[in-house]
């Protein structure tokens, strides 16, 4: 028996020869490069480049109309209530205006989708210059 260990445990007369690559040094520059390669990235800036104007900011204060279209569907403009006809006439007249005022539309929440539709539609067609919304946070209150 112990014969038998001492067999298995003798190296081969005739040792042949490694035939595969030794590739840690190979591994060890890759990892050597890629650092490398990293270290020299410029880092990136998320600014934004916009040439501002030099001087003091000068606001235009514009005077506005208020349209308002209420629950009941009634169309205002500036606090009074207008017809479809009168609507037509005021935007036409404000388009015409030199420099234009501004139009902000508020409609109501509980107003109908239909109502406040037409009332755009007409706006559009009237090709008003200056358009803004006003009262949006009504509608995060209500969703």
């Amino acid at each position: 028996m112990t014969q038998n260990l001492h067999m298995s445990a003798k190296r081969p007369t005739d040792p042949k020869p490694i035939g595969d690559l030794n590739t840690t040094p190979l591994i060890d520059v890759m990892l050597c490069l890629l650092v490398m390669m990293i270290l020299s990235i410029p880092a990136q800036s998320h600014a934004v480049k916009i040439d501002l104007p030099m001087g003091a900011p000068s606001f235009e204060i514009r005077d506005h109309n208020l349209l308002q279209v209420t629950a009941a569907g009634v169309t205002m403009w500036n606090g009074a209530a207008i017809n479809s006809a009168q609507l037509h006439a005021a935007l036409a007249q404000l388009r015409n205006m030199d420099p234009a005022p501004e139009l902000r539309i508020q409609p109501d929440p509980a107003a109908r989708y239909v109502i406040v539709d037409t009332v755009l539609a007409e706006v559009r067609r009237a090709e008003v210059p200056a358009l803004g919304f006003v009262g949006n946070e009504n509608y995060a209150r209500e969703f």
